[in-house]
C-alpha cells in the first residue's frame, strides 16, 4: 500500500512539472493527480485530509510551505515535499481556488463519547492552562477565516495527528498560537477536540 502511495507521488511530481501553463479546471491534470490521495470529491483518503471546502489562502500557503519545506511532519517530507515541488505559484493557487469551491462533507469518525468535552475546549478554551478557545480564530461552526483553515468535518486521526505534531514541534515555521496550544493538551484533550471536530457540517 504504502509502496503504491510512493509510486503515485512519484509520479504526481514528474507530471506536476509540466502543468503550469493548463488552466484552473477541474479536468486539469493537476487536479486529478491530487485525488490519489485526497480523492475524487476531495474528501480525503486516510492518512490525506480533506480539501473539499478548505479555505483557499490556508490551501495555497500550505502549498507554499510544501514547496519551501517548511511544512516538516513526516507525510509531508514523504509525500507532499515531492508533490509540490514544481508546482507555480500560479497552479497552486488555482489547486486551492478549485479545492475550495467543492462542497465539504463531515468525516463522522471520532468518538462520539468525547465530542461533548471537545466541543467545550472549542468553545470555551481551557483558562487554568491558559489556552484560548478555538472558536476565537476558526469560527463558531470551525470554518475557517482566511488563512485560519477550516477544522470542522476533518477526519478524526488527521486531527488527532496533527495537533500531536503541533506539540512535537513540527512546522513551528507557521508561527504561534498552535506550537503552545497543542503542546499544552493533554492525550485525551486532543482525543476529544479531533472527536468533536470531526462530527461538524
Amino acid at each position: 500500500m504504502m509502496k503504491g502511495l510512493r509510486l503515485k507521488i512519484a509520479i504526481m511530481a514528474v507530471v506536476c512539472s509540466a502543468i503550469s501553463a493548463l488552466p484552473g479546471h477541474a479536468e486539469n491534470l493537476a487536479v486529478r493527480n491530487c485525488t490519489w490521495c485526497h480523492g475524487g470529491g476531495a474528501q480525503g483518503y486516510t492518512p490525506a485530509p480533506r480539501l473539499a471546502g478548505q479555505r483557499y489562502q490556508y490551501l495555497e500557503n500550505q502549498l507554499a510551505d510544501f514547496h519551501a519545506r517548511t511544512r516538516d511532519n513526516p507525510f509531508s517530507k514523504q509525500y507532499m515535499w515531492g508533490a509540490a515541488a514544481h508546482l507555480s505559484a500560479q497552479t497552486a493557487r488555482d489547486l486551492a481556488m478549485y479545492f475550495s469551491t467543492l462542497p465539504p462533507k463531515a468525516a463522522n469518525d471520532g468518538e462520539r463519547e468525547f465530542a461533548a468535552t471537545g466541543r467545550t475546549i472549542y468553545q470555551e478554551g481551557m483558562p487554568d492552562s491558559n489556552i484560548v478557545a478555538c472558536v476565537v480564530c476558526h469560527g463558531p461552526n470551525a470554518e475557517g477565516v482566511r488563512q485560519i483553515p477550516r477544522l470542522g468535518g476533518l477526519g478524526y486521526s488527521y486531527l488527532k495527528r496533527r495537533l500531536e505534531q503541533w506539540g512535537e514541534g513540527y512546522h513551528l515555521a507557521a508561527g504561534p498560537p498552535m506550537p503552545h496550544i497543542a503542546g499544552n493538551l493533554s492525550p485525551n484533550e486532543i482525543e476529544a477536540l479531533a472527536s468533536y471536530l470531526s462530527f461538524i457540517k
